[in-house]
């Protein structure tokens, strides 16, 4: 779909799309509508339940005085409440009905609205982002599904006044969008397309767009001492990859970046302490860590942000082989850290062990977050409303915090603590990778911080519960979400930018 910017004009063909306020207040566009088709529009609100609420959208077919064969009606809500995530998610909603009505092209015709929060540029932007983020989908596999079945939408128009302007805003906000569907592509396909080679050529594609990529094989982890990440991967053929990215662009290239590591088991059988059928297919994902890093270090790139930052991801196949890890094996991590390995299942944790190390030891950064798709148990606790935030840090969990609520990719922080951390402590080796029936999550967090060096911020993104989604939201389809690219972006953009 492309979007476009041009000047506030009725449109010859396709759907219009025009404002309306919280209870029932025409804007300046609608009452144009209004005055042109002789009263259809109040008519029309009058006979429907319609009140201009954010959710509310009602058609208007063929309407005598105007061009378009349709007229859409879409509620803004209250003025005060009309923010970025408002706006987006009016622009995904108008994109749904589009294409719910078959549409091929639409027109959206904005204006300021007194009272809001956003300028009418900003507005304007905003719609046209969340319109994006919605249009995704994942179909390349898809190769016998009927025209009708398929979206129809294929450009849109918002005319603002403020057209230059709008662009001018929108535009980072497109590169964002960009990311956001690279990371989600990545997270959807099947493991027999992504597996660590493929998943590493992946990245190396952000070469394009300026970040530098190195990948780092089993010989080289090896070397390192890598023996968590490398022990979650040998039980499968496809060779573990260690894959390092930098973006430098902060205006001191020789300054410490601030860095992001994710979990990357592109397919996770459990191991031999396999997972029940039921389900495993869904294991594809356990990669959406590492998708999300991926996919905030090409945003990072693309929109030329002020920051110097490093992303490292994990990238390894957790099989059930002959060769596999087994149940009370002891393993040295990259840190000289002994773990007794008593479920093959708690594998990500392994992974992000060595992962961390690494970064740290080569980086230096002024914070370090983690993501990974880690633990059923914060499902548990958090359902898919909110991600498990895990922090060392009062001044980094608050702007995580803080950074969720402005992007919709809400974090909950729970509690880590020395009662905790017992839990893990091991009879025969530094350490053991599970914890226990009870706190699954918290016990998760626990081992990773025993892999973070001394006087580092560090915050732990557990997104088990918001990688995927099994319903439409406004500006997320179902399926792949890529939660955390617009959630780490604003981090930066917030605190860690050049100003």
């Amino acid at each position: 779909m492309k979007i476009a910017f041009a000047k506030p004009e009725l449109p010859e063909t396709g759907s219009l799309a025009v404002g309306v306020m919280d209870g029932r207040k025409l804007g300046s566009h609608a009452a144009q509508v209004e005055k042109l088709t002789k009263g259809a529009v109040n008519r029309a609100i009058g006979a429907s339940r319609f009140k201009g609420g954010p959710d509310d959208h009602l058609a208007l077919l063929a309407p005598a005085g105007v061009q378009a064969h349709r007229v859409l009606l879409f509620g803004l809500g209250a003025a005060p409440k009309l923010d970025a995530l408002a706006a987006q998610a009016i622009g995904g909603r108008l994109v749904a009905a589009f294409n719910a009505a078959g549409e091929k092209e639409a027109t959206v015709l904005i204006e300021a609205i007194p009272g809001a929060p956003l300028s009418e540029a900003e507005l304007a932007a905003n719609i046209a982002y969340g319109a994006q983020l919605r249009s995704y989908r994942f179909d390349k596999y898809k190769t016998k599904e009927k025209p009708e079945q398929k979206p129809s939408l294929k450009r849109l128009t918002i005319g603002t006044a403020e057209a230059h302007a709008a662009k001018k805003a929108y535009d980072p906000l497109e590169k964002i969008g960009e990311s956001i569907s690279f990371a989600r592509d990545l997270v959807s396909e099947p493991a027999n397309i992504i597996y660590p080679e493929t998943l590493a050529q992946q990245a190396k594609t952000l070469a394009d767009v300026g970040v530098e990529v190195k990948v780092l094989g089993e010989s080289e982890m090896k070397k390192l001492g890598m023996g968590a990440i490398l022990g979650v991967g040998q039980g499968s053929e496809r060779e573990s990859k260690l894959v390092v990215m930098r973006w430098n662009g902060a205006d001191d290239s020789k300054a410490k970046p601030i860095a992001f590591v994710g979990k990357g088991v592109t397919f996770d059988t459990g191991g031999i302490s396999i997972k029940p059928a039921a389900g495993m297919e869904d294991m594809k994902w356990d990669m959406a860590g590492s998708g999300v890093v991926i996919g905030l270090m090409r945003a990072l790139a693309a929109r030329k942000a002020k920051v110097n930052a490093v992303g490292v991801v994990g990238l390894v196949e957790n099989m059930p082989g002959g060769n596999a890890q087994r149940p009370g094996d002891i393993v040295t991590s990259m840190s000289g850290q002994t773990i007794e390995v008593l479920n093959t299942d708690a594998e990500g944790r392994l992974v992000l062990a060595d992962a961390l190390w690494y970064t740290q030891e080569n980086f230096k950064p002024v914070a370090i977050v983690d993501l990974a798709t880690l633990t059923g148990a914060i499902m548990v606790a958090l359902g898919q409303v909110h991600g498990g935030l895990f922090c060392n840090d009062d001044t980094l969990s608050d702007r995580l915090t803080e950074a969720g609520k402005a992007t919709g990719e809400l974090l909950w922080r729970m509690p880590l603590g020395p009662a905790y951390d017992k839990l893990i402590d091991s009879p025969a080796a530094d350490m053991k990778n599970i914890g226990g029936r009870y706190g699954g999550s918290i016990t998760a967090a626990q081992f990773i911080q025993r892999f973070i060096q001394k006087g580092v911020p560090w915050a732990h993104l557990d997104i088990a519960g918001m990688a995927w989604s099994d319903k439409d939201a406004p500006t997320v389809p179902k399926g792949a979400t890529a939660y955390g690219v617009r959630l780490l972006d604003r981090l930066v953009a917030d605190h860690y930018e050049d100003k």
